[in-house]
């Protein structure tokens, strides 16, 4: 069965319900990060469920000089991708339907958290976001939604929104899809030359870099954890050549609450060398935080975190972050 195209509410809500419905909220252009994020809507919903793909570019998350006007609009060929990666249904309403009075005058707030970060440099872009956001959940009345972990901090904003305002609606974060090159996967890049393409792909490479300082401090960390605190440890680890300058486990395990800031400076060292690149990458931010609120995370901390960063590569800005875990002290490597 084709995947029908849908313009106003009425027609969505005209639809036979069966199952759950899963929905994916999208701004158009679609890519494999949207075709991963319906297949994974797909398995929610189920062979008997629906999925619904909306696509709405959203004026309302806009600041002013950014690229609202000339955002790419590819309904056609967003339609055969749904189709392909399974959709039931694309619903792409007008402004107008959307916004029959205009742009409105109730509109949802982000909260302290949609301050920071994509926040501060764009201002009351998250407003937006969850504004429309709460709309679409409202039109489309889900049992599940999906978004893509890439806007990490759009994420956490809407989990936050759907807890606070007690929508009953799972949120699902869907993980990052990249190029093979690394670069992740996002509407916006289709404006980068092969030059400036070149460039974005510090924003990975500086993550990746972030990423391997915490893995072999996380394993250096479980060594110290394995050997006994004891002369035997320095004997041990001397036998199977380890230096006796790296041989001290009690002094690894000490350094590892600086592990935040070493995350932060391999990722940061990267990041220095494209200021010097043709075109040059102009950093916005980088920061490594909590999830759960998107402040700086402290030396000592333990949990999840989100190394996350944003830049502009001539006139194109573009944001990435990715995933790491620190371990407590004396936890399970």
């Amino acid at each position: 069965m084709s995947t029908a195209l849908l313009r106003t509410a009425d027609e969505l809500h005209a639809r036979v319900r069966h199952g759950r419905r899963a929905v994916v909220m999208t701004m158009g252009a679609l890519h494999e990060g949207h075709a991963t994020l319906i297949r994974s809507a797909r398995e929610i919903a189920g062979p008997d469920g629906e999925v619904v793909v909306t696509v709405f570019v959203n004026p309302l998350q806009f600041g002013a000089g950014e690229d609202l006007d000339r955002y790419p609009r590819t309904l056609d060929a967003d339609l055969k991708i749904a189709e392909q990666a399974g959709a039931d249904a694309v619903f792409a309403p007008s402004a107008e339907e959307v916004y029959p009075g205009g742009q409105p005058q109730a509109r949802v707030t982000a909260g302290p958290m949609g301050t920071l970060l994509e926040g501060a440099s764009r201002p009351g872009h998250f407003d937006g976001v969850l504004t429309i956001v709460a709309k679409l959940l409202h039109l489309t009345r889900p049992d599940a939604a999906l978004f893509g972990q890439k806007d990490a901090q759009q994420l956490a904003v809407i989990r936050r929104m759907v807890r606070d305002l007690n929508f009953g609606i799972e949120i699902v974060g869907v993980p990052t899809v990249r190029e093979a090159d690394g670069l992740a996967l996002s509407s916006r890049n289709r404006y980068l030359s092969a030059d400036e393409r070149r460039t974005a792909l510090t924003l990975s490479r500086a993550l990746f870099a972030g990423r391997d300082r915490h893995a072999a401090q996380e394993a250096l960390r479980a060594r110290a954890r394995e050997v006994p605190s004891t002369r035997a440890r320095a004997e041990a680890l001397s036998a199977i050549g380890e230096s006796r300058a790296a041989a001290d486990a009690h002094a690894v395990a000490k350094a590892v609450p600086n592990a935040a800031a070493a995350v932060r400076a391999a990722a940061r060292t990267v990041l220095d060398e494209a200021v010097h690149y043709d075109p040059p990458l102009a950093l916005d931010y980088l920061a490594l935080v909590d999830p759960s609120d998107f402040t700086e995370i402290d030396d000592d901390f333990t949990g999840e975190a989100v190394l996350a960063v944003a830049a502009r590569v001539g006139t194109t800005r573009l944001i990435d972050n990715i995933p790491l875990t620190f371990a407590a002290p004396g936890a399970a490597s």
